[in-house]
């Protein structure tokens, strides 16, 4: 296993532990809009390391651990930790963006990242298949699954971080790879539209 992608799974799995067994812990570190908005800026990256129970993060490294080598094998182990940490920012950007105003808004998990690892991977490797499904279903219907999370709201899972770190890696990978404008043009437009459905659905108030 690459060092970079071994290091990014023991780093949440470390994380998330000691989140598990200390609530104070795990308060500190979570993403909490209020707590930022006063000056807490760190929890927009220590929350991407915290899950909600075990399943939380062993799908999360799962999807992870699935995707991360389509992208290191194109752009090497320090591209991939790049992509990760961009998609990261990104989940969190878009995050506090959409709920700025919402105080007591709170979330957490590593989802932002690894969906832009999966984007980014779709995007080089569009012949990749996830249970026997081509891989852009899955990402795309992941993304989907997120806008009913972000319209349910029963949970604490950063569902909108997810659309946030697709935007992250799907920009950052054209930008390094331009020539899938090109070469993967329908994986490049069937992979912008939930990104669009998203767009859209903020616009119009209906999240």
């Amino acid at each position: 296993m690459n060092e970079y992608l071994l290091a990014i799974i023991a780093a949440n799995g470390i994380f998330s532990y000691m989140g598990f067994k200390d609530e104070n812990f795990f308060r500190k570190y979570e993403f909490h809009i209020g707590s930022i908005r006063a000056g807490e800026q760190l929890r927009m990256f220590t929350s991407a390391f915290l899950h909600a129970d075990i399943m939380h993060i062993v799908f999360n490294m799962y999807a992870l651990y699935i995707f991360a080598p389509a992208v290191i094998a194109y752009m090497g182990g320090f591209g991939f930790l790049v992509v990760y940490i961009i998609s990261l920012f990104g989940g969190s950007l878009l995050t506090y963006y959409l709920h700025k105003n919402d105080y007591g808004y709170r979330a957490i998990g590593a989802s932002g990242a690894v969906t832009g690892i999966v984007y980014a991977a779709i995007l080089l490797n569009p012949n990749m298949e996830i249970w026997f499904l081509p891989s852009y279903v899955f990402g795309i219907g992941y993304l989907l699954y997120s806008i009913y999370g972000m319209k349910a709201k029963n949970d604490n899972i950063g569902h909108t971080a997810h659309f946030g770190g697709a935007i992250g890696g799907y920009i950052y990978t054209i930008i390094c790879v331009p020539s899938l404008l090109v070469d993967n043009l329908f994986i490049v437009t069937i992979l912008a539209i939930p990104i669009i459905i998203l767009l859209y659905m903020s616009k119009s108030g209906k999240l």
